[in-house]
């Protein structure tokens, strides 16, 4: 629905536990992280490890491992969400980074897939 805004521009950072891209959910209204079933990352036409990947919504950081559990956590609209892949570090320079989200809507009698691609550019540190 909102595919194109997923991956957030400007936004790529190499932080001391890995890399980081602000990502956007591709859906009208906001979700609880429960509904959120994947949030497959690719870089440079590698993906990233499940279970290196996870979000922080303002204070609080959730591994993908646990967001099924994430009953009272809301993503909402328009919010920008914090990817963090641990353990990858990039060289300075432009990516291409990927970003595929895979959302349970309760009305819905299918998943929703939204999936975004842009080359950001990651600067000298």
């Amino acid at each position: 629905m909102f595919d194109r805004y997923i991956v957030v521009e400007d936004t790529l950072k190499d932080v001391p536990q890995g890399t980081q891209v602000g990502v956007r959910l591709p859906y009208y209204r906001g979700l609880g992280l429960s509904m959120v079933e994947a949030v497959d990352v690719t870089v440079d036409g590698v993906s990233a490890d499940p279970a290196a990947v996870s979000v922080t919504l303002g204070d609080h950081t959730y591994p993908l491992s646990t967001m099924d559990e994430e009953y009272d956590a809301v993503w909402n609209f328009g919010e920008i969400g914090t990817v963090t892949v641990a353990g990858l570090h990039l060289a300075p320079g432009p990516h291409d980074v990927r970003v595929r989200l895979q959302l349970r809507v309760s009305y819905l009698p299918m998943k929703l897939v939204g999936q975004d691609s842009k080359t950001l550019e990651l600067a000298a540190g």
